[in-house]
């Protein structure tokens, strides 16, 4: 069975940090994409950053270039998203998702991911 689950969520003012965790679990594929994604109320869920192993590549949503890191470590089966200089457009809830494989260019796309975790929530607030 696969579980992603979020964490590191919370409220915080404009200009600081969060950093969101995401543990996997029973992921039948080590070579991935691992995806941030993030949805605000009455908006498309969109995506924040991507990691795809089998591609040795991030990518990066414009809006959080610069201010976002992926990461991942591989031992803990964890993938971390720090979030700097936090603007209150960030808020949103961010999710996070796999799959074995995304086309190039479709990395930050929600459609080819299979995988998706039930969400943390961060808010800035200005």
């Amino acid at each position: 069975q696969v579980q992603l689950v979020e964490s590191g969520g919370g409220s915080v003012q404009a200009g600081g940090s969060l950093r969101l965790s995401c543990a996997a679990s029973g992921l039948p594929y080590s070579s991935k994409c691992m995806g941030w994604f993030r949805q605000a109320p009455g908006k498309e869920r969109e995506g924040v950053a991507a990691l795809c192993t089998f591609r040795g590549s991030t990518l990066y949503a414009d809006s959080v270039k610069g201010r976002f890191t992926i990461s991942q470590d591989n031992a803990k089966n964890t993938v971390y998203l720090q979030m700097n200089s936090l603007k209150p457009e960030d808020t949103a809830m961010y999710y996070c998702a796999a799959v074995a494989y995304a086309p190039r260019g479709r990395e930050l796309a929600p459609a080819p991911y299979k995988y998706w975790g039930q969400g943390t929530q961060v808010t800035v607030s200005s």
